[in-house]
């Protein structure tokens, strides 16, 4: 599901969307919103603990199975081999599943002119909903794919839209002998990075809660998410004795025959060609630990304007570590991940400019039900160029810093409600003084995020 369960573009739209929840939990004091909140909740909790989404009703599975502490989307040992495997585990069912997310906001600083501010600032609302095409296809094929409704999507940000979101096709088998076990598969999907297993990557790792603040405005390496539901890539893939995996995919344009991949997501993003992403991994399992140290390398040639031949070229290199304790009653997962993304511009004259990204994210879970997390996120771009020549040029020095304590609370599997709060120490490069738009400090920007996530 879209880092938004899927990624960045998400970020993006959720930073401008969210905002204020600091008057939601003021309203949290009233009793009718009390009352209010208690009816939304019995409503949820009577769904049938076993009828959650279409993969653990093909599996047979508790949710815990597959997801690290019931904490969905994150991924156990046995989630990863399940989705490794093309999601083929299990007996065909009615491949449907669907989510929604009810949540409030509220930015710290000023005022409904501020940044992240909107009309729905302070008011608990139906923010997204999606539909899920998830299950077996074949003994040895199977699909996850998404179709989300934002109600705050459309043009105006004041009205419902529908859009293709994540989708993974896959194809996979699995040849065992003695001292020997190899998967081996290919993946058909339309976001870099959302085939990925380990959820360090962008487009699983960080901002999962759909109403999260992420890192708010600032710019990202292209690989976080910002050509999600706007490419389509298609990759073959290795995983040997649960120790090495390896993968090779190349990305191209949204457009022809694939454009049901990218449906309703804005003006489509041209890239040039075949642009290549290389995945490798060595992991290891023991006891109740296991542990993932990953590389990743993300190559595209973007056109700024498709009508010109120039274009841009991203080269982003990703490291990503990933620890895991998993033993009833605790579960705990740590993550870290850095990327490095240099830019050479087709714009005669440029100069090169450079992203890094680093984001560290650790949470636990007690009992499947309670549960807190702590991220931290630090963004900075170079700016070499002083004339914006074309459209994806940085037009200044910017950073963004900060960190996002959560707890959160599962009532039964298929339902998660928690808090984020999110406090930010640096905005467009500076913590104080020239912070115009958040009253002169960084902290204006510090937002609370209060959400209802459910998924049937």
């Amino acid at each position: 599901m879209k880092a938004n369960w899927a990624g960045g573009v998400f970020l993006k739209q959720m930073g401008v969307r969210l905002a204020n929840a600091g008057y939601a939990f003021r309203r949290l004091q009233s009793g009718r919103f009390i009352t209010y909140l208690i009816t939304i909740m019995t409503g949820l909790i009577s769904i049938d603990a076993h009828a959650v989404p279409a993969f653990a009703r093909q599996t047979g599975q508790n949710c815990l199975a597959c997801h690290a502490g019931g904490q969905f989307p994150e991924l156990t040992p046995y989630g990863r081999m399940f989705k490794l495997t093309a999601y083929s585990i299990g007996e065909r069912t009615v491949p449907l599943a669907m989510m929604a997310v009810m949540g409030s906001t509220n930015v710290k600083g000023p005022a409904a002119t501020g940044p992240g501010h909107t009309a729905t600032d302070g008011t608990l609302t139906f923010n997204t909903g999606s539909l899920f095409v998830a299950g077996k296809i074949t003994d040895k094929s199977g699909v996850f794919a998404q179709l989300t409704y934002d109600n705050y999507g459309g043009d105006t940000g004041a009205s419902g839209h529908v859009a293709s979101d994540n989708a993974d096709f896959r194809y996979a088998d699995r040849l065992i002998s003695n001292g020997s076990d190899l998967i081996y598969g290919f993946t058909l999907n339309n976001n870099p990075g959302v085939q990925d297993v380990w959820g360090s990557t962008p487009a699983w790792g960080y901002g999962v809660v759909p109403i999260s603040t992420g890192t708010g405005v600032a710019t990202n390496p292209i690989f976080h998410g910002a050509l999600g539901s706007q490419v389509v890539g298609a990759g073959a893939y290795l995983y040997w004795n649960k120790m090495v995996y390896a993968e090779v995919s190349a990305y191209r344009t949204g457009d022809g025959v694939f454009s049901f991949l990218t449906q309703g997501n804005g003006g489509q993003t041209v890239i040039k060609g075949e642009n290549p992403y290389l995945r490798l991994a060595l992991t290891r399992e023991w006891g109740a630990h296991n542990v993932m140290l990953g590389y990743s390398y993300f190559d595209v040639r973007q056109y700024p304007d498709p009508t010109l031949p120039a274009t841009d070229h991203y080269r982003d290199n990703t490291i990503d570590l990933q620890y895991q304790y998993l033993l009833d009653p605790h579960t705990f997962t740590a993550t870290l991940t850095r990327t490095n993304e240099t830019v050479d511009y087709g714009a005669p004259g440029s100069l090169q400019d450079t992203v890094n990204a680093f984001r560290a994210k650790a949470s636990y879970t007690y009992k499947a039900q309670y549960g807190t997390s702590l991220s931290y996120f630090n963004v900075s771009n170079s700016s070499n160029n002083a004339a914006s020549l074309s459209g994806n040029m940085f037009a200044s020095q910017t950073g963004t810093e900060g960190w996002t304590p959560e707890i959160y609370w599962m009532p039964v599997q298929n339902i998660r409600t928690g808090v984020q709060y999110t406090m930010f120490s640096k905005v467009d490069g500076v913590s104080t003084g020239a912070v115009d738009t958040y009253n002169g400090k960084a902290s204006g920007a510090n937002q609370v995020v209060f959400y209802i996530w459910g998924a049937y």
